[in-house]
């Protein structure tokens, strides 16, 4: 058991060792869970809830979204006494959905919800706003391909659609269809080609999306790609549990 928040805890993140933690008493706590003495920092740089937590691969950045509308970048080193070593604001509403890119350094996407709407891309490193697209309904979460260069969205009101975006073009791949109520979360299986969504309507759908890259001579995907054959334009889903 790890102690730390006052209040309800609503995203977590691991980095190693750190298990870090956000909750609705506008903190972000970092637990180090080889020892008894857990906590190692307390972040305080969002005023409102902490919904989205996301470390990078390289484990050197940690990514905060809140209700307070803001996107806070920390250093892994960072202290009880540290700030963010960016704060960015612009995003209109709560920004949940977070995402590393795996193809680029540096690169994340962020999500903002209903008042919001837009998937933004960042450079970290400079804290620059590199792209914003308005997708037209509130962005829940974010999912990259670690096989392309593509991103999958899950969405809300009015359709809880997921959409498949190639980057950085930005151009719509496919939506998919299924769930009744925002889709909240979504993580990719071990093998990178098929992503789980979660969403309000209490199932869990899974969905063949990410095709996994060829081994053909040409470099080309297969037959489960998104570009080619029956198979890959349906990107079915394959089951759903309630």
């Amino acid at each position: 058991k790890m102690d730390g928040h006052s209040d309800r805890v609503g995203a977590l993140s691991w980095n190693r060792h750190i298990l870090s933690s956000g909750g609705r008493d506008n903190l972000i706590v970092n637990h180090d869970v080889r020892v008894a003495e857990h906590k190692v920092a307390n972040l305080a740089g969002h005023t409102q809830e902490v919904c989205g937590l996301a470390w990078s691969p390289d484990g050197m950045t940690l990514a905060s979204g809140a209700n307070d509308n803001k996107l806070c970048l920390w250093d892994a080193a960072a202290s009880s006494s540290s700030r963010p070593r960016y704060e960015l604001t612009d995003h209109q509403a709560a920004v949940k959905a977070l995402a590393w890119s795996p193809h680029e350094r540096n690169l994340l996407a962020t999500g903002g919800g209903t008042a919001d709407r837009c998937i933004k891309f960042w450079n970290t490193q400079s804290g620059s706003m590199l792209q914003s697209v308005d997708t037209g309904s509130q962005v829940c979460a974010l999912q990259w391909n670690p096989h392309e260069k593509e991103i999958l969205s899950s969405h809300g009101f009015a359709r809880n659609q997921l959409c498949l975006w190639k980057y950085p073009t930005m151009a719509k791949v496919k939506e998919l269809e299924g769930h009744s109520a925002r889709v909240l979360h979504m993580a990719a299986s071990p093998d990178g080609s098929t992503v789980v969504s979660a969403a309000a309507d209490e199932t869990l759908r899974f969905w063949d999306v990410f095709a996994p890259p060829s081994k053909s001579r040409d470099g080309k995907r297969g037959a489960s790609d998104l570009s080619g054959g029956a198979k890959s334009k349906n990107l079915s889903r394959t089951m759903h549990i309630r």
